[in-house]
């Protein structure tokens, strides 16, 4: 792999000087990442926001030219020997800081419910989000609790509503993301996340996310009933639109949850199997180089 060579250029959303290649500039403030975050949104395009696990691979995406990264809830829970959303608040936190620091990009936090049932749990989550350098972060109505998943919808807009209001209250330009959790949830009712989303639109969220949606119908009405930019995942089985045809149907941004993680862990289980049943060595071939990677780490 022969390394890209640097070019110094004007970013022309934001006017500051960037750097792509081996290196990324240290100039950018969190204010002008939230700017340029929220320009991102505003494009004819739908842009990918990737989700790195950790600080590795958070350096990798931003050395591959991604615009924006966002975090994984479920990536990063692996990481730890975790199922999803049973990390805490502390660690999450930790977690986002620790990608923000990685590279010179814009950061949106999973932030999974807020960490809490009440509105004003959501509120200081948002704010220790935007304490850890994120410029973004997304709030969703899922409970946690297996026998009622769902908040009851007025109860989950007064969440937003908090959520919003604390995102208003920072010293930058934070977009908050409301997530209808129906889908994910083996309620796959449309109507209803189409009535969630358009409560929470009300309720001040700047971008709305409904994961779990995979067919052209469901993700162009939405796109259709809503007046925010629409997030759509890309991650899950059962999505086969790509970049360009979602962006036809009027998204405007696209992530990929931990289907990152999840491939990495495939390939590795897949190694370690053929070592314990064959013991032979064949993945090393699928393997990047050492050197490779160590280049694409260099400062």
């Amino acid at each position: 792999m022969e390394m890209a060579k640097r070019s110094i250029w004007i970013c022309s959303l934001c006017g500051v000087l960037c750097a792509r290649g081996n290196q990324v500039s240290s100039m950018r403030t969190q204010a002008e990442k939230g700017t340029i975050f929220r320009a991102l949104h505003e494009q004819d395009q739908a842009f990918v926001m990737p989700n790195p696990y950790d600080m590795g691979t958070a350096r990798l995406l931003a050395q591959l030219g991604f615009a924006a990264l966002a975090t994984t809830s479920a990536g990063y829970a692996f990481t730890l020997g975790q199922r999803d959303s049973t990390v805490d608040r502390s660690d999450v936190l930790a977690h986002v800081g620790a990608i923000v620091s990685a590279c010179d990009l814009p950061v949106s936090a999973d932030l999974e419910n807020g960490f809490g049932d009440e509105p004003e749990e959501a509120a200081d989550t948002i704010k220790l989000a935007a304490a850890a350098g994120a410029v973004g972060g997304s709030i969703e109505d899922a409970t946690g609790r297996a026998d009622e998943p769902i908040y009851e919808l007025a109860h989950a807009v007064e969440r937003i509503r908090a959520a919003a209001s604390a995102a208003r209250n920072l010293p930058l330009l934070f977009t908050l993301t409301a997530r209808a959790e129906n889908y994910l949830y083996g309620r796959a009712d449309l109507k209803d996340t189409i009535r969630r989303l358009q409560a929470y639109q009300e309720a001040g969220a700047d971008v709305l996310y409904a994961p779990g949606l995979s067919t052209a119908k469901e993700i162009g009405e939405v796109v259709r009933s809503v007046d925010r930019p629409v997030n759509v995942l890309a991650g899950l089985q059962g999505m086969t639109l790509d970049a360009e045809g979602l962006s036809k149907l009027g998204v405007k941004r696209i992530s990929v949850g931990g289907a990152l993680n999840r491939a990495a862990l495939g390939e590795f289980l897949r190694a370690a199997k053929e070592i314990k049943d064959s013991g032979t060595f064949s993945f090393t071939k699928r393997a990047v180089s050492h050197k490779d990677i160590s280049e694409l780490f260099q400062d």
